[in-house]
Parts: structure tokens; C-alpha cells; sequence
């Protein structure tokens, strides 16, 4: 598959932005979502997929997309918000925090994936968009170096877990962590292999 380009946005109103998520498999953390404008005249070079890309390449290009972009954005659903509106509604949740933290509203939007969240404008779908969207691509990026940021912080907060390495996936280490441990508030604690895993 060929790199990401600008063909989706160029056919939409504008000024459009991509939205992407990061953290909706993980046993622990926030669900993490960005959404970004970017100049089309002033594009970051090297934007892809942040899941193709090395922590460095992306903490590089968070810099540049938030030093380039029109406006960019983040928002958060906590662990405790995904457990009650579950995993999808909690994603749409942080989703409309990103855009509602941009400092200029956006026309029109590039979402990631096949579900069509409601949000506060128009919005079309892109199936494995963070490939093929540049603007996807670059709300990737920010959405996942926000992330790991938001769990290496947890991994002080609850030592012991290796949160900081794993990011609250469902490793083997952290499946050991939970049975030694139990789990804590940074946990997905209605989720069936954190229940499952917990002392007691």
C-alpha cells in the first residue's frame, strides 16, 4: 500500500481534520483521541501510520505537526469512562474532546475506521485511514505519543505494573503484574481479563 496523500481531504470541505484514537485494546489507561488541520501548504514530511513509524520518528513529527498544523487537538476517556459507556461510546467520547479543544472548528472530518461516531460536524469514514489520509496519519501520531505519555506518568503513579513498557496492553508481564498485585484505578476494572486476573 502506497503512503499516505492528500485525495481525501481534497475533496472535502474545508478546512477539514483527521481524527484517529489510540488505546481502545488495552487492559489500562485512557482511550486517547486527536484531531488535526493540517496546512496543506506546510506539510510535515515522513507522516504515516504511527503503528509504521519508531518512537523517535513520531516524537520528531509530534513537533512538527503541532508547530505546522492549523490547529490540533486531544482528548481523553479515563478508565473509569470506558467501563461505563463501554470501549466504542468512550472513543467517541475522547473523540469529541479532540475536537472540541481545536482552536478553529473544523468544516468537515476524516475518521478513522468504519463506525460513524456522532460528532459536531460531518464526518466520513476511512478504513485504515492512518495509511492512507494524511491528516488521519498525523492524528494517529499524536493520539499515540499522547498516550504513552499519559502511561509512562501512570507507571509512577502505579509501580509495579511495567505500564511505562507495555502501555496497558494485555502482555504476559502485565497478566503476572495483575495476579500479584490486583489491579488499580488506572485498570479497566469491569473488563473480563482484568476481573478474571484480580485476587479475590
Amino acid at each position: 500500500m502506497s503512503d499516505p496523500d492528500w485525495s481525501f481531504e481534497a475533496n472535502c470541505p474545508s478546512p477539514v481534520c483527521g481524527i484517529d484514537e489510540a488505546g481502545r485494546g488495552p487492559w489500562a489507561g485512557p482511550v486517547t483521541a486527536a484531531a488535526v488541520i493540517l496546512n496543506v501548504h506546510d506539510l510535515p514530511v515522513g507522516l504515516n501510520d504511527s503503528k509504521k513509524l519508531s518512537e523517535k520518528a513520531r516524537d520528531r513529527l509530534e513537533i512538527e505537526i503541532k508547530a505546522k498544523a492549523l490547529a490540533w487537538g486531544v482528548g481523553h476517556a479515563s478508565p473509569e469512562e470506558i467501563c461505563e459507556l463501554n470501549i466504542l461510546q468512550a472513543t467517541g467520547l475522547a473523540m469529541r474532546r479532540a475536537l472540541g479543544s481545536l482552536s478553529m472548528p473544523p468544516a468537515f472530518a476524516l475518521v478513522d475506521g468504519n463506525y460513524s461516531f456522532n460528532l459536531t460536524c460531518p464526518i466520513r469514514t476511512v478504513v485504515k485511514g492512518d495509511g492512507r489520509s494524511l491528516s488521519i496519519a498525523a492524528a494517529s501520531i499524536l493520539a499515540k505519543v499522547e498516550r504513552d505519555r499519559v502511561m509512562v506518568a501512570l507507571e509512577d503513579q502505579y509501580p509495579g505494573y511495567g505500564f511505562a513498557v507495555h502501555k496497558g496492553y494485555g502482555v504476559p508481564t502485565h497478566a503476572a503484574a495483575l495476579k500479584q498485585l490486583g489491579p488499580c484505578l488506572a485498570h479497566r476494572l469491569t473488563w473480563a481479563p482484568i476481573m478474571a486476573l484480580s485476587r479475590g
